[in-house]
Formats: C-alpha cells, structure tokens, sequence
C-alpha cells in the first residue's frame, strides 16, 4: 500500500511538472527567440562593418589596378553565412574634396567623382551618400557596376554631406557601404503587462572612408 501511495505521489508529482511546463514554454520561446534574432543581427552587423572596412582599404589601394567587381566580389566571399548574392549589396564612391576651402582649411567639402556597384547582387538600397542617376548620370549595362556620366570635378560636381570640414582640396577618399536586409524569425511580442520585446530593423548597413 505504502509503495502504490508513493507511485500516485510520483505520478501526480510528474503531472504538476508537466502542466507547469506547459505554462511556461511560450513565455520561454517568446524569450528566446528574440534574443536569438538580436544574436544574428549583431553576427550579421560585425561581418558588414568588416566588409567595409577592408572595401575602404583594397578601394585606396587597388581600384585603378583591379577590375571595381573583383574587389567587390572578393568582398562577398568572406561573407558567409550571409547570402550577399540574394539579400545583400556595396557601393563603392569616391569623393574628392573641392575648393571650398578658406585660408585657415576652414569648411572644405567634398564632391562624388565616381561611383560603383557590385553587380552580382539582388537586392538594391539607394546609397546613403549619393545616387547615380541625379544629374544625368546612370548606371552602366555591361557589367562593370559604374555610374557613367558623372559630372567631371568641378562647379557641376555632386556634393556630398560625409566629412565636411575634413577634406582639403584634392584629397581623395574612398567610402565603401555594405548592405544586408535580414528578416528577423520574430517581430515584436506583446507579453502582457505593458511588456512588449524590441522590434529589429532588417535594414543592415555598415559604411567605412578612408
């Protein structure tokens, strides 16, 4: 009698654990989740902050030499696990700074001389620093990813916001942009009682000049 009270006990015991179990999970899951969203997010930001910086290096040192898509390209392939071809893009611009500048190297600016793209992606963000298309420019089609007629340097150049006050004229800078649009698994939860998770943009981007 007293091992069958015991085995009810258990029983009921294992019941209770069961049910409680149960209570709990979605809490858990709505828990879990999200960070592992933000997990993702901050992998995916480290590898397009890398992606940028070493663009910005191998543009100031390599773009007359190699092909603009090559070093593009070479980019992408330390990407993984983030799929460059299907949800991600970089531009490549190169900004000089013009004669704006006053006696002291006070309030110099700087102006887009050329522009790229990396052609073996699918997903297509407008740069954060200049368009091509404005001022009669436009993407060329035979593969090369440059933006064909952009104004020559001078009065009709293209200004840009990056870096004011910190060119002087003549200097040349290479800014490299990377892009990612990352879905998160989950969006935001409400967990009741005023409590709701932090909703992730999936709208990646990481930009470096050098």
């Amino acid at each position: 009698m007293k091992s069958r009270a015991f085995a009810g006990r258990r029983r009921a015991s294992r019941g209770i654990v069961a049910i409680e179990m149960a209570m709990l999970m979605p809490l858990v899951i709505a828990l879990t989740l999200p960070v592992f969203d933000f997990a993702r997010n901050i992998q995916a930001q480290m590898i397009l902050t890398n992606i940028s910086r070493e663009g910005a290096n191998l543009a100031s040192r390599a773009l007359s030499t190699f092909p603009v898509q090559t070093i593009m390209s070479s980019l992408t392939a330390t990407a993984p696990p983030l799929n460059m071809a299907s949800n991600g893009m970089i531009y490549i611009t190169v900004i000089v700074g013009n004669n704006n500048c006053d006696a002291n190297g006070n309030h110099c600016s700087g102006v887009v001389t050329a522009q790229y793209e990396w052609t073996g992606g699918n997903y297509h963000p407008a740069s954060k620093l200049w368009n091509c298309g404005s001022n009669g420019s436009g993407w060329a089609q035979d593969g090369s990813g440059n933006c064909n007629n952009v104004p020559p340097l001078g009065a009709n150049s293209p200004p840009v916001n990056l870096l004011q006050g910190q060119l002087w004229d003549g200097q040349v800078v290479y800014v490299v942009e990377s892009f990612y649009l990352q879905q998160p698994f989950i969006g935001a939860l409400n967990l009741g009682f005023g409590i709701n998770t932090p909703a992730l943009s999936p709208n990646l981007y990481a930009m470096t000049a050098f």
